[in-house]
Order: C-alpha cells, then structure tokens, then sequence
C-alpha cells in the first residue's frame, strides 16, 4: 500500500492452506490409476487364465500316465506350482482393481506354513536359510486358503528381497487371545504369524507408507508395490489386521493376526490326490461350451479319462444348437463367460428357455465376481462356478457335486 506521493507504508498478503486440496487431489489420482488398473487387469485375466488353464489340467494327465516315476512327479508338481503362482499374480492384480473376494471355509494355517516352506525350499536362495516353527495345538481359522497363502508368499519375497547377501527367515505361527487394549478389531482368539527376517531394515520414514498402493523401494521391474497393501486388504477381509517390528540393520517382523477358531483341527482333502481318489462318472454327456480350443480338448480329455462322454461347443449359438438336439442326454453344460457371438450369461438364459432344470457350471478367466456377470441378467443365476485357471480335480469334483454324488464342497482351484 502506497502514499499519493509513492512511499510504501503497508503490505497486503492473502495465504490459503492447500494442504488439504492437495491430499484430496492425491487421492483423486489414486483412486483413477486404481480404476485404470481394474479396467487393464480385466481385460487380460481372462486371456491369461485361459493359458494357464490347459497346462494345469494337462499336468493331471500326464501325472496320471507316469504314477510310478518319481523324478517326473517332482518336476510336474512344480510346473503346476508355477502355472498357480501366475494365476496368484493375476489375482493380485485383480484384488486390487475389483476389491477382494473372500471364500470361506475352515482351515489349518500350519498346512499353508508347510507349502511356503516347500516354495522356499524349491526357489529361494540357498543362502537363505528358512525355519518354520507353530504350536502343535494350532487353532483353525476360517477364511480362503488361497489367498492366506498369497499373504505369506507375498510377505516371505519382500523378506528374500530385504536380504541380498543372504540370512535367515522365520515363519513362526502361534495361538494368541487378544483383549481390548491390544488395538485389534474385536478381542478373543487369534492365530499370529511371524515373518521375521535378518535383512536390512525398513526406514523410519518408510515404515508409515509401506502399505500404501504402488510405494515400493525397489528397483524398477523389482516390484510393483501392491504385495503389502494386498496382502493388508486380504487380513481387513478376513476380520484381522498386520502389524509391522523393525530396526534398520537388524531386520524385519512382521505379524499377521487372523481370528481363530477354537476347537479341533479340520481334516483337509490330500494336497496330490491319486487316480483312485478323483470322483469318476458313469458315462454322462458333458457339453463343453468354451472359445478356447485347447481349453475344450483338454477338458474333454480329462472328463473322457475318468468315465464321462462330452460334446464341444465354441460359443453360445453352437451349445443352444447342440442342447436342442441332445437335451435328454446332457446331464451338464460346462460354460465359458467371456465368448465370441454368443457370451455366457446369453447362453445361460437360452438354454433355460429351453430346460429350466438344466444343471449348469459357469467359467471365467476374469472371476466369479467379473463385471461381466456382475451386469447380466439376475447374475446369470449361477450355483456352481468354477475361475480359471482350474484344475481336473477342482473339475471332477465340482461335477459329481452337481449330480449328487460327491457330498463334500468342490475344491477351491
């Protein structure tokens, strides 16, 4: 401010906080890159899983050809175990663009622990040392194996990567009773896991963005961020929550708390089944619907192997041409989602236009919580679905559960 003759006798100044409106604009930009992310990821699930699909069922075949040659098992358990580890990748990915969908069934944590150890033992470092280590009266806890299985892994590379000249890494599990001053969401019975490593230590300026979506501190093409904050979303679905020890230079702990139930331990279906323990069936016509060529000969492999007939269907006008002709004897459609001229939930509503009672299994590489199914009609009414890429067992088992004969729930893939 200004005299008529020019001295300055004053200053004006307007400051704004914009502190906020940048956090929300943060937000904002977050909240797109997670939709582009969803909408990315969508789209190629499903091609990916209809590659990953055939070659897990083919491992069954061939296991089932060589049952006496142990060297051949052992490489086959393992191409399996990788064909599922890029199923898991592609889950992640889809966890995040489309929230996380939970199966819940009774399991036995100590089980998952013994499977991260034999992954540990098989890929990691020989100049990691692994030890596992868990009360013998474990608790149970409810919720989908698979994806407490993607927590541990997730948790035990982030351990593998923290260590470079190599260490040691602890899985130790353990029941714990919480109250209410432990700051966890609803006290009583919990199972605590604990992966502990020897490595480097998280900064203390990281340690309050580590869970963040996309934050990652190693290299590019090293990580893409999402481990930590999936494998928190996982233990929120689950009703239970991660907490996190470290000292730099001395190593990490981090401690997954998942609430127990208390009571004996469920007794779970063995993790390589023989060809004498898959249902067979008694020479019912399976139509087989699926654009995906390999997908539909493996499949018809698989079921023609263990008792069944099948008809090959490419796409929703074909299975309704097919099932007018057959109806009588098609005990089950076996369906893709996702298909050229005619997709799934089309199908679907024509087939039961022909037969209300028709019994039928849904597929798809994206999920049985796509948009895809979210958007059809009455959800396409589907009882039994089955996400790619499965197994024969998860196969066999799901179709003898749809005609009666198999009590026990189909296997998750």
């Amino acid at each position: 401010m200004r005299t008529p003759d020019g001295r300055v006798i004053g200053h004006l100044s307007i400051n704004l906080d914009l502190t906020e409106k940048k956090h929300l604009e943060a937000q904002f930009m977050r909240a797109q890159r997670m939709e582009s992310i969803g909408i990315l990821a969508g789209g190629i699930a499903h091609d990916l899983n209809n590659i990953l699909a055939p070659i897990l069922m083919s491992i069954a075949l061939l296991k089932l050809k060589m049952p006496d040659h142990e060297g051949v098992q052992k490489q086959l358990d393992q191409l399996a175990a990788n064909a599922q580890r890029g199923a898991s990748l592609v889950k992640q990915v889809l966890s995040f663009g489309r929230g996380v969908d939970v199966q819940h069934v009774l399991m036995q944590p100590k089980h998952i622990g013994r499977e991260i150890e034999q992954i540990v033992a098989d890929t990691f470092p020989k100049n990691i040392t692994f030890e596992l280590s868990f009360s013998h009266d474990l608790w149970p806890v409810t919720g989908d194996p698979t994806q407490f299985h993607q927590v541990l892994l997730n948790l035990c590379v982030n351990a593998r990567d923290a260590m470079p000249g190599g260490g040691k890494l602890t899985l130790h599990l353990e029941n714990v009773v919480l109250d209410d001053s432990s700051g966890a969401p609803r006290p009583g019975p919990y199972v605590r896991t604990d992966v502990t490593d020897t490595g480097t230590g998280i900064p203390p300026e990281n340690r309050e963005r580590i869970f963040e979506p996309f934050f990652t501190t190693k290299d590019l093409g090293r990580g893409t961020g999402l481990g930590l904050s999936t494998s928190r979303a996982i233990a929120k679905s689950h009703g239970g929550f991660i907490t996190v020890d470290s000292t730099v230079g001395h190593g990490t702990t981090f401690h997954v708390f998942l609430p127990a139930d208390p009571g004996p331990a469920p007794t779970l279906p063995e993790l390589n089944p023989t060809h004498h323990d898959l249902p067979r069936g008694q020479n019912e016509l399976i139509l087989i619907v699926d654009d995906e060529e390999m997908i539909r000969e493996i499949a018809r492999s698989a079921l023609e192997k263990f008792g069944y007939r099948t008809l090959l269907a490419q796409n929703g006008t074909e299975a309704v041409a097919l099932y007018a002709l057959h109806r009588t004897a098609i005990a089950v459609v076996i369906t893709d989602m996702a298909m050229p001229v005619m997709d799934g939930p089309a199908t679907i509503l024509a087939l039961r236009t022909l037969n209300p009672a028709v019994k039928i299994i849904g597929s798809s590489g994206q999920g049985a919580g796509s948009l895809l199914l979210a958007n059809a009609p009455e959800n396409a009414g589907l009882t039994y679905f089955i996400p790619k890429p499965y197994t024969a067992e998860t196969l066999l088992r799901t179709l003898s559960t749809v005609l009666g004969r198999d009590s026990r729930p189909p296997l998750a893939p």
